[in-house]
């Protein structure tokens, strides 16, 4: 997962096969375009999606992509793999050998599964110090005591990793079903919570990451990409504009948020 950010000077030398003395030149004579901005410092650091042009001709002109994915069963959550076929292989966009997983799921859970081209958007997602919370529905084979949801509130001490959990909500809505909530993602952390009660996990699905819910619409297999609003969802820094925008009286309509949202992540 890299941020792919790049000094002026490479990303024109590696473009063009100019000698990266030379580009200095180009420079100066206001022939760069970054953002159809002319740019003069040779060390100018340019982000992933910057438009740059020369003379009109454009080096590096890239979208930002954001896909939700029903994550089948027998899927692997990864972007190449020799026996097994990968959730990259499920898309359906001209942009999936480009992008990236931003939290996976074991090979035998389904689910909500988000992938992106953006490496700064995805450790939002995904950085332990961001505390995002993944809700999953969870089947089990023998009914769930009161116990079991007092271990998953209080947390559940793993001798391997030497580090207790921290607190996970478990809801009963069955007898052997349940909604589980928690902010951190263990190797194998509902089935082992699980399995210290000697209760083995049946089904594992997840519907919710932060605030994205899994699309009812998605049958196992389909992705769609997210709307501008639930980009800017997972941008904590950004819940403050999209609930200003979603709590606004102007009177506009989702699509009208939408496009603004989307300016909105443009300028920044």
């Amino acid at each position: 997962m890299q941020s792919r950010n790049s000094r002026l000077d490479r990303l024109i030398a590696a473009a063009t096969g100019v000698n990266r003395r030379d580009v200095r030149l180009l420079l100066a004579q206001g022939r760069v375009l970054v953002d159809g901005v002319a740019v003069t410092r040779i060390n100018q650091v340019v982000g992933q999606f910057a438009v740059v042009s020369l003379d009109g001709r454009v080096l590096q002109e890239r979208r930002p992509v954001y896909l939700m994915l029903h994550k089948p069963v027998g899927v692997v959550s990864a972007t190449k793999d020799d026996k097994h076929r990968t959730a990259i292989e499920l898309l359906d966009h001209p942009c999936a050998a480009d992008l990236h997983i931003a939290g996976r799921l074991d090979f035998n859970s389904s689910g909500l599964l988000l992938l992106t081209n953006d490496g700064e958007w995805s450790r939002g997602l995904t950085g332990p110090e961001q505390a995002m919370s993944k809700v999953y529905e969870v089947e089990v084979e023998n009914p769930i005591t009161d116990e079991c949801i007092q271990a998953f509130a209080t947390g559940m001490y793993f001798s391997f990793e030497g580090l207790t959990t921290r607190p996970a909500r478990l809801e009963k809505i069955a007898d052997r079903v349940a909604r589980v909530s928690l902010v951190e993602g263990r190797y194998h952390q509902i089935k082992r919570m699980f399995g210290r009660f000697r209760n083995r996990v049946i089904s594992l699905h997840r519907i919710a990451v932060g605030p994205l819910q899994l699309d009812p619409a998605l049958a196992p297999g389909q992705s769609r990409e997210l709307t501008a609003l639930e980009v800017v969802a997972c941008r904590s820094a950004e819940r403050g504009a999209i609930a200003a925008l979603q709590n606004s009286d102007t009177g506009a309509d989702m699509q009208q948020k939408s496009a603004l949202v989307a300016q909105h992540l443009r300028s920044i």
